[in-house]
This record gives C-alpha cells, structure tokens and sequence, in this order.
C-alpha cells in the first residue's frame, strides 16, 4: 500500500515519539539504592574531612565527586539512628531514644512500623541487607526478614569479634557467660566464617548480591557495615596486619590499628562500587555514606576514633556525637562535586529514597522526616529548619539545633566526655599512601576559632540550659545562653513541645532466656509471640 507524503509525515512523528517515549521510560526506570552505614565512625576520621592521618581513596572519591553533606546530622548513638534510617520518624516517636539493645534484652523497633524494605518493594525494588541489625531480635518478627528485605547476612547484636563472629556481653554488672556466635545467612547461623575479617567478608556478600542480581529490576542494598565499632573486651580494635602496616607513622598502637579499620573499609566501599561499574549498574545508582553517630575518642568504649576539632565524644549530645560524617554520589545529582551546608538530618533519608524510587513522599504519614533530594541534587534550600538532638527523659539529657543555634541541657558520663580529643599518634609524617582522589577544592574542615580559657567551664548543662550559635561557633567554645534570654526560651519552648510527642522508652532489663547457651551457642531469638502467656505481657505490658 502506497503512503502519500503526509502519511510519510505522520508515520515519523509517531514513531519519534514512541521512540522517544521509549527512552523516556527507560531513563526514568528507578536507580538502584546502596545505602553504606559506617559504624562509630568520626568527624576527623576520613581525609576528605582532612585527616592527615587516615588516606581513604575511595570514600574521597565518592565524596569530592558528589555531594558531600556538611551540615548533616544523626543520633548520638546506634540504635537510635538506625531506626531513624529505617522509619523516618525520630528515636523519641518509636521508644529507642535511651541506649541501644543489649544482647538479651527483649525489645526492638516496633512492629507497626512500616520500614524502609517494606516501603520500597511495592516499588519493585529487590531489598538486601548485609552487615548489622541491632534493631531487636528477641522474636524472629522483629528481624530483617520478616521485615521486608529479600535476604540477609550478617549480625544480629551490636558488635562482634571481627574475625570469630562472636558477641560477648558479659558486663560490670556481673551478668556473665553472655557469649555466641552472631552470623546468619537469613535466619541460619554461619560457623565457617571463622577466621575472615567480616569488613571483608560483608563487602564480599555485597558484591556477591550486585554480581547475581536481575539489572532490570531496581535494587536496594542496605549495607550497614561492623567497621570501625570495637570488638569484644579482650581484643577490642582489629585488622588485617597488611592494614596496620600502612600506617606505621601512628605512634598510639589503638589509633593505628583504628586507622587500619577505616583502610580496610574504604578498600570495601571502592569493592563495591568497581562491582556497581562491572555489572553497568554505577551510572543508575545513588550511593549514600553515613556515620550512625560521632566516634568514641580517646578510649571511648574502647576504641580510638577521632572528632577533632569538634567537643565531645559518641552517646554525647555535643557535637562530636551527633555532626555526621556523610556523603552523597550518583550520576543523577544534577550539580555535583561540591559541599551542602544545608541543615540536614538522618530522619531525611527514608522519604529521599522513597521519592528517589518513584513514591511519593508527601503521601508518607507521621514522618519526621522530608524528601531533601532537591536540596542534594540541585543546591535548593533545605525544608529543614531545625533538629532534634534527643530527649532521653532516663538520662536526663536533651538537645535541639534551630537554625544557627543549639541548646544542650542535662549531663551525659558526669561530664567526664565533654571536651575536645586531638587525636592520638600524631607526628610529622604522614602515611606514605597519597590520596589521588579528584578534589574540586580541599577537604572539608571545621574551623573552630580562638578557644577562650573558660570553654571547659563556662557552660555546665547539668546546672542549666546552655545555648551555642553552632555557624559562628561548631566547636562549642562559647555559651551564650546567659545574655540571650528570649532565644533561651524559645528554644526551651521547642524541647518542650518535641517531649510532649514522645512515647516512653521501650527498654527492657536482660532477660536470661536470652543467653546463647541455651541456643546452642548462638545469639537467636528465644520469645514466641504467638505465645499469649507471660513472655508476650512482659514484652509488652510495662514499658518503661
């Protein structure tokens, strides 16, 4: 049959169009999502913060060719933040605001809580997760395949010995014999994994999962790494000695071997992005890095992270435990290697993601969270105006950033963490590693300003409120909380609507039924919660 030349016309704008709506389609199919949280890591621990101490090539060259975030912020602890990253709603709404779940004890993030996996598989993401839970698993439902990830590998508790995989939570208050092993491919435990460093071991799985995975499906990968937590008491900092010899300009032998933990997960992070590239997923992926909280300074738990310059310590509401180390990278951020100074905060992530996989965020309910990707992507002002430190109303500790300023009140350790914590070993030569990372300018640094003689004294939270311009002063040297009254009150009239939010804290005591040994030396749940009995009024009838 003959086609006339407006017919000829015709046929090709359709098939321009369909053409194009084919592309369309195809360049709008939904990134894939790994999500790499770093445990207890710290301010002045990655050089594209400007440690002189620490390379960390390929965390530089996520960050500095990205969007690193400089304002950003998390709780001051582990489990609090993990639970903001998985609902969106601040640890004061979900009873996690006090401490982290101990090994035993029967409490976890609530059930009613939709979380992260089970908000993206309607979306027709394939969810992972590989690396640490620590969000309750006294009752197999509160663990991260019954709720919602497709697998899991990795622990269960809060930390582990690196290379045995054990947990031990014997403690000062005599509760001893505490100790099993916490490694599970799903729900079974793991016991040939005895002698591998997990920071290399989870990167493995994780590649494991990229390389076998469908590309025309999207995929989410929560990849929450052990790296750089202490271990166990009796060996607490470990690392591959082919780390710890990187670093021999590292007098202090807890950083140096601290510094090789860092390494040996910045090796892990660049494994899995060359693994992103080989299966051609990198150019349709956002990678976000993040901090769960500051980093324990100076023997803090036992370990040798560093903040410097910033005050104060991990589980300290200072800014030393709760000013992220974070970053954002993906082919998609429309104006990228460069820094945000815009308020930003861990609570920001779920609704980011659930928009970046095609929801939309402003149907999500209860959140404290908002969709901030406008604000990443392209440099817009930040919807966020404000940030809920915590209010642990056990300890007696409170905190809150508006706009430029802060107020802290109440006492964490009796003050005992509270200052500032150079961190250790530092000489004049630096590790013989160059960082060839592409820079558009230098690292990020914090500049504190001239510390007056008082900074140590002249703001006592036990006593009262003090109030901290964090823009003009991030290293909380100068409380002017006493000549400024009306902002005094105002930001205590803030706190006191945020507590008048909260639901109670969910801790619960140990619970001896909790102890491996009765689980065949394993770390597992031990509460039915088909049981109507005691077990289940316990859990839930008394929460504190």
């Amino acid at each position: 049959m003959a086609v006339d030349s407006k017919g000829a016309l015709l046929l090709l704008i359709i098939t321009a169009v369909l053409y194009e709506g084919s592309s369309s389609s195809e360049a709008t199919q939904p990134p894939h999502i790994i999500l790499i949280v770093a445990d207890d890591l710290g301010w002045n621990d990655v050089s594209f913060h400007g440690s002189d101490q620490i390379p960390t090539p390929n965390l530089d060259s996520l960050a500095y060719s990205g969007v690193i975030l400089g304002n950003y912020y998390v709780s001051p602890i582990c489990t609090p933040t993990r639970s903001a990253i998985m609902t969106g709603r601040h640890p004061i709404h979900t009873g996690l605001q006090h401490g982290v779940i101990s090994g035993a004890t029967p409490f976890g993030l609530p059930l009613n809580e939709t979380i992260l996996p089970q908000y993206l598989k309607p979306l027709g993401y394939a969810t992972h997760i590989v690396g640490k839970w620590h969000l309750g698993h006294h009752a197999w439902e509160f663990t991260p395949t019954y709720r919602g990830f497709d697998s899991y590998y990795g622990y269960l508790t809060g930390k582990d010995n690196y290379y045995d995989h054990t947990d031990d939570e014997s403690n000062s208050k005599g509760e001893t014999g505490y100790k099993g092993l916490d490694l599970r491919n799903g729900t079974e435990p793991v016991w040939t994994e005895n002698g591998t460093y997990s920071t290399e071991l989870f990167a493995t799985e994780a590649e494991r999962i990229i390389a076998s995975h469908d590309t025309s499906k999207p995929l989410f990968l929560y990849l929450p790494h052990q790296a750089v937590h202490s271990g166990n008491p009796d060996n607490p900092l470990q690392a591959p000695q082919k780390y710890i010899d990187k670093f021999p300009h590292i007098q202090h032998p807890g950083r140096r071997t601290f510094a090789a933990m860092v390494s040996a997960l910045d090796d892990a992070v660049g494994n899995v992005t060359k693994a992103l590239s080989a299966r051609g997923m990198l150019e349709n992926s956002v990678i976000i890095f993040t901090t769960d909280n500051g980093g324990p300074a100076a023997g803090f738990d036992m370990n040798y992270a560093s903040n410097w310059p910033l005050r104060g310590v991990k589980n300290t509401l200072w800014e030393g435990g709760v000013h992220g180390t974070g970053f954002v990278h993906s082919p998609l951020i429309k104006q990228p290697k460069r820094t945000t100074h815009e308020l930003l905060h861990v609570c920001d992530l779920l609704p980011t993601i659930y928009a970046l996989a095609g929801g939309d965020s402003t149907e999500l309910k209860n959140l404290d969270g908002t969709n901030v990707w406008e604000t990443i992507s392209r440099g817009v002002e930040s919807p966020r105006v404000e940030v809920l430190h915590n209010i642990d109303p056990k300890r007696k500790t409170a905190a809150l950033r508006y706009g430029d300023y802060k107020i802290i009140l109440g006492e964490a350790y009796k003050g005992a963490w509270d200052g500032w914590y150079p961190p250790e070993g530092v000489t004049t030569n630096r590790s013989e590693e160059t960082n060839h990372a592409p820079r558009w300018s230098g690292p990020l640094k914090i500049k504190c300003g001239e510390k007056p003689t008082n900074a140590s004294t002249n703001c006592k939270p036990r006593d009262n409120p003090c109030v901290f311009n964090i823009k003009e002063d991030p290293c909380e040297f100068n409380n002017i909380a006493d000549w400024n009254q009306p902002l005094l009150n105002f930001l205590m009239g803030r706190l006191e609507a945020y507590s008048a939010t909260a639901v109670p804290i969910r801790n619960q005591p140990t619970d001896p039924r909790g102890n491996p040994k009765y689980h065949g030396g394993v770390w597992s749940p031990w509460i039915n919660l088909t049981d109507t009995g005691g077990s289940t009024n316990e859990l839930f009838g008394s929460l504190q």
